[in-house]
C-alpha cells in the first residue's frame, strides 16, 4: 500500500469517484484541491458535490457503477456504502493496474489518504496506515491548533528568499544555521505579526552580518539514562538543529537516531580503561568543530554535570569564547531508581541520598567511607560494577549492616532493564552468578526493599538474590 502524497498535483488528471454521499464529498474536496478532473458515478450526489463538479469542470454519471467506468482514469476512489460495489471497483482497478482507494477499507486500497493540515506550501500529513482514521484525525486537530495559519505565508516568503540567501551564503552548513535563526527568531515573529517590512529589514541586516567564517555553537545535552521519552523538549530541539553529533556508549542508539538525518555522527565511546578518544581530544574536537562554523551537540548519558565530565568539556570552549549551552538530563540515579520502583528517599527509611563514583582510579576507590555510615541515607554508586565486591566490603567494615538491601540496576529505563537484589553480604555473589553487564547502577539502603512491596512498576526483569 502506498500513501497519496499530500503535495500531489493532479494537473487536470481524470479521477473516478464512485459514490455521491458525504464521504465522497469529503474526498472530492481533496481531489479538486489537487487539480483533479473529477468523474463521479452515483445515483445521487450532495448539493456540495454538485457545486464542486460545476465549478471545476467535473462530470456526473447519474447511475450505478459499471466496470468500464474505470477506463481512461488515473486514480479511482470508491466511497459507497455498498460492499459489493466497492469490491467490484477494487477488482476492476487491480485488473487495469489503476491506483484505487476504497474508503475505510484498507484491504481494498492500493493507496490511502492521510489526514492533512494544510498551511500551503507547508503541508502536514498524519496517517495510521488505515488502521485508525479517528486517531489520525485527532492528531490533525491537535496540529491545526499548534500551527498558525500565518506559517503558510512565512513558508512562501522563505521560498522567495532562497536564491538571495544562497547567493549571499554559499556554505551549506552556515546557510542552514542562518535559516534556523530566521525561522526561530525575531524575523519570523515580526513577519507572523504582520510587520513584513520590518521583518525584511531585519533579515537584510542579519544577512549582511553573516559571514562564511562564522563561529559555531556547542550544545552539551543530557540524554538521560536510556529511555528516549525521558529527554527534554529542549534536548530534542537542539538535537534536530545540530550539524554534528558526538556520542558515546552510554547514549541509547534510539536517541542518536533522532538526530537530523544529514547530521554527521561521531562516536567518541568510552569503556573502562578503553577510550575511543581520550578526554582531552574530545574537548579539542568540540572546539575545532565549533571554530569551523558547526553547530555541535555533545550527547551525555544521564546529566552532563553529574559524573559526566561536562565541566571539563566546556572549559576549553569558554576559554576560546565559543558559544555553548548546557541542557540538563535525568541522571541515572533518578531514572534507574524510579524505573526499578526504588524511592531514593522515604520518610520512614532514608532522609538523604549520596551519589558516588564507583570506579577505581589507579586501582583504588577514592571514597571517604566514614561518610557512608548513616543507615538513613541511601547510597548510589555510578560505574561500580567491577568494584562491587570492594564497595560491599568497605560499607560493612564501616558500620553498615551485613543484611542492608542492595540493588543493581542494569540498563536502567530501557526495555532490557534488569534489577538484581541482594544484601551487602551476598550481592557480589548474586551479580557474579547472574553475569551482569554495564551500564549499571548500584543502590544501597533500606529503600531497596520497597520495590518488593509492589512499587516496581516497570516491566524490566526483577531478580532476587537473597
Amino acid at each position: 500500500m502506498d500513501y497519496l502524497p499530500v503535495s500531489l498535483r493532479l494537473q487536470d488528471a481524470p479521477v473516478l469517484l464512485v459514490g455521491g454521499g458525504t464521504v465522497a464529498t469529503r474526498k472530492a474536496r481533496l481531489l479538486v484541491a489537487a487539480g483533479a478532473r473529477l468523474k463521479v458515478v452515483a445515483p445521487d450526489i450532495t448539493d456540495e458535490l454538485g457545486s464542486l463538479l460545476k465549478d471545476n469542470n467535473g462530470s456526473w454519471q447519474q447511475r450505478v457503477y459499471q466496470s468500464d467506468d474505470v477506463n481512461g482514469v488515473d486514480i479511482t476512489v470508491a466511497a459507497t456504502s455498498n460492499e459489493t460495489v466497492n469490491k467490484q471497483v477494487y477488482q476492476d482497478c487491480r485488473a487495469d493496474n489503476i491506483p484505487v482507494n476504497v474508503v475505510d477499507n484498507p484491504p481494498l486500497c492500493t493507496f490511502i489518504f492521510p489526514s492533512i493540515v494544510d498551511r500551503s506550501p507547508l503541508v502536514f500529513a498524519i496517517s495510521s496506515g488505515g488502521t485508525s482514521p479517528v486517531l489520525a484525525r485527532l492528531w490533525r486537530r491537535k496540529l491545526e491548533q499548534m500551527v498558525p495559519a500565518g506559517y503558510g505565508r512565512l513558508a512562501r516568503w522563505a521560498g522567495e528568499l532562497r536564491e538571495r540567501v544562497k547567493e549571499a551564503i554559499p556554505e551549506e552548513d552556515i546557510r542552514r544555521g542562518f535559516w534556523e535563526t530566521i525561522i526561530n527568531g525575531p524575523v519570523a515573529n515580526l513577519f507572523l505579526s504582520g510587520k513584513e517590512n520590518e521583518a525584511e529589514r531585519l533579515l537584510t541586516q542579519q544577512l549582511e552580518e553573516t559571514g562564511t567564517q562564522a563561529v559555531g555553537e556547542v550544545y552539551l545535552v543530557g540524554a538521560g539514562p536510556g529511555d528516549p521519552d525521558l529527554m527534554t523538549f529542549k534536548a530534542m530541539r537542539l538535537l534536530q538543529a545540530a550539524d554534528v553529533v558526538l556520542y558515546d556508549r552510554l547514549v541509547a542508539p534510539a536517541i542518536v537516531d533522532m538526530a537530523r538525518r544529514d547530521a554527521e555522527r561521531i562516536y567518541v565511546g568510552k569503556r573502562r580503561a578503553e577510550h575511543s578518544l581520550p578526554q582531552d581530544q574530545i574537548n579539542q574536537l568540540l572546539l575545532d568543530l565549533a571554530l569551523s562554523g558547526k553547530r555541535v551537540i555533545r550527547l551525555k548519558g544521564g546529566d552532563p554535570f553529574i559524573f559526566g565530565r561536562g565541566g571539563e568539556e566546556i572549559e576549553l570552549l569558554a576559554q576560546h569564547g565559543i558559544p555553548f549551552q548546557v541542557v540538563p538530563g535525568i541522571t541515572a540515579a533518578s531514572g534507574a531508581a524510579c524505573y526499578a520502583g526504588i524511592p531514593l528517599t522515604h520518610r520512614d527509611y532514608a532522609q538523604s541520598v549520596r551519589m558516588l563514583a564507583g570506579h577505581t582510579k589507579q586501582g583504588k576507590l577514592n571514597i571517604d567511607w566514614s561518610q557512608c555510615e548513616a543507615e538513613n541515607e541511601t547510597l548510589v554508586f555510578y560505574m561500580g560494577l567491577l568494584s562491587l565486591e570492594e564497595i560491599c566490603r568497605q560499607l560493612r567494615a564501616h558500620g553498615r549492616r551485613a543484611d542492608t538491601p542492595v540493588a543493581l540496576v542494569e540498563k536502567g529505563t530501557q526495555p532490557e532493564q534488569r534489577v538484581l537484589t541482594g544484601t551487602l553480604e551476598n550481592m557480589a555473589e548474586v551479580v557474579k552468578r547472574e553475569e551482569a553487564h554495564g551500564p549499571t547502577l548500584i543502590i544501597v539502603g533500606d529503600v531497596v526493599s520497597l520495590a518488593e512491596r509492589g512499587l516496581a512498576w516497570f516491566s524490566g526483569e526483577q531478580e532476587g538474590g537473597a
